[in-house]
């Protein structure tokens, strides 16, 4: 079974609160949030690990625990799976505006043909749906942005839900997706797993 986390890294924001979460960190992770310019990107990397830390620990979960981290703005994610052999990718995008050279260079032309016939008003929205989608794919390939957006494709099934319909041969097992909003978070959530169990409920932590 997969479960997904959510939380919101404002508190971090504060040095003092920071610095209490920084303490916590194993050492190769204060490097990396050390590598950050500014105090959103440190609190990001801190916040992210944070919460899988917390979920770990409440779960009593295993190192080797099939899991995904990702941020976006001022909210954090994390999703893992029970089954160690699982593949498992999430990623979260806070929604701004539509990117239309974005989509026409790097998704597929199914895909940006989709967004160019929906409402000018729903095209944003349904861009950060694709993009999630994708990057959520790419990392549960554990290949990341090193994977061609447009080697694989996304469509839709009779309930409007998303399908991996095209992907490359070295990835022959089948891939399941999920898509989380949460009420207040202006932002796209999708987690993209070989786990045929995907929680439906998103789960909120305060940090």
């Amino acid at each position: 079974m997969v479960e997904v986390w959510l939380a919101d890294i404002t508190p971090l924001l504060e040095e003092s609160v920071y610095q209490q979460y920084y303490r916590k960190l194993p050492a190769w992770r204060k490097e990396k949030a050390d590598k950050y310019r500014f105090a959103r990107g440190r609190a990001e990397s801190v916040g992210v690990w944070s919460l899988w830390s917390r979920v770990k620990e409440q779960y009593r979960l295993a190192d080797e625990t099939a899991f995904n981290l990702s941020h976006s703005g001022k909210y954090v994610l994390c999703a893992f799976s029970d089954q160690d052999e699982a593949k498992i990718g999430c990623d979260i995008e806070e929604m701004k505006e539509f990117r239309e050279p974005i989509a026409r260079r790097f998704f597929c032309g199914s895909e940006y043909e989709h967004i160019m016939r929906s409402e000018e008003a729903d095209r944003a929205k349904l861009f950060y749906r694709y993009w999630v989608l994708k990057e959520s794919f790419m990392k549960a390939t554990r290949k990341g942005m090193a994977l061609d957006m447009g080697a694989f494709e996304i469509g839709w099934n009779e309930e409007q839900e998303p399908v991996l319909v095209r992907r490359p041969g070295e990835y022959p097992e089948e891939y399941i997706y999920r898509e989380y909003e949460e009420p207040g978070v202006n932002a796209r959530i999708a987690v993209c797993t070989t786990d045929a169990g995907i929680d439906r409920k998103l789960h909120v932590m305060c940090l």
